[in-house]
């Protein structure tokens, strides 16, 4: 599953990489800069790419709409920080935003574990020729009745792994789904058919990726430190 991303580069880079407007730069600047580590399970803030035209920033762990009270948000958040692409359709949580409410969550690699007995061995995973590329995502708003907040959230898709990756993630067999630059603004186009999502939720090119190990303890040091992406 992919719940450890990184995301190093600063705002206007974000901005100048998907074409959008960099009027809210410094409001998100210091979520987005530097952020070799983000950890999914702190449900942290996270910039997005919608259909707008504005870099936007949402929690990662999805809540639907339909979410009655704050105390059943906590819990299943917890749930939806990734959504599975052979799965997506049926779920309660995911099967209206699949349709009608789908983003990118940019990257500039992300992290797994390989499987050897009773030893986890962490990797970065990233592509050769993009330094920010897109994984597949969706998001929704949920309405906290009790105190009137909007809160947007989302969550990363996946997908079956190709070869490089089915390697290293050998034990669910687990990768984001990634899309070419061509399929980003196809993406975000609202009137998509079922099929036509499928076809986007493929694996990735294996030889369009590369990925080496990385040192056991990189989980924890602080999210800004570049001494995360060292080859072990």
């Amino acid at each position: 599953m992919c719940f450890h991303n990184s995301m190093s580069k600063k705002a206007q880079q974000l901005a100048a990489r998907y074409g959008r407007k960099s009027d809210i730069i410094e409001i998100v600047q210091d979520i987005i800069n530097e952020q070799y580590h983000v950890n999914a399970f702190n449900f942290p803030k996270y910039p997005v790419i919608t259909n707008s035209d504005e870099i936007q920033v949402f929690n990662w762990g999805l809540v639907p709409f339909w979410v009655k009270t704050e105390s059943d948000a906590e819990q299943i958040r917890k749930m939806t920080l990734n959504a599975r692409s052979d799965t997506i359709f049926e779920k309660p949580s995911f099967r209206e935003p699949i349709m009608k409410k789908r983003c990118i969550i940019p990257s500039t690699g992300y992290f797994e574990w390989r499987h050897e007995g009773t030893k986890k061995i962490p990797y970065y995973i990233y592509l050769k020729d993009e330094e920010i590329f897109s994984m597949a995502g969706i998001y929704d708003r949920w309405l906290d009745k009790e105190t009137g907040e909007e809160h947007d959230t989302f969550s990363i898709i996946t997908t079956d792994t190709n070869p490089l990756t089915d390697y290293i993630h050998n034990t669910k067999h687990r990768m984001p789904a990634i899309l070419t630059k061509g399929d980003e603004e196809k993406w975000l186009d609202t009137p998509l058919t079922k099929v036509d999502i499928q076809l986007l939720l493929t694996p990735f090119d294996a030889d369009k990726m590369d990925a080496y190990q990385i040192d056991n303890d990189f989980i924890k040091k602080a999210p800004n430190d570049p001494n995360i992406l060292l080859r072990a």
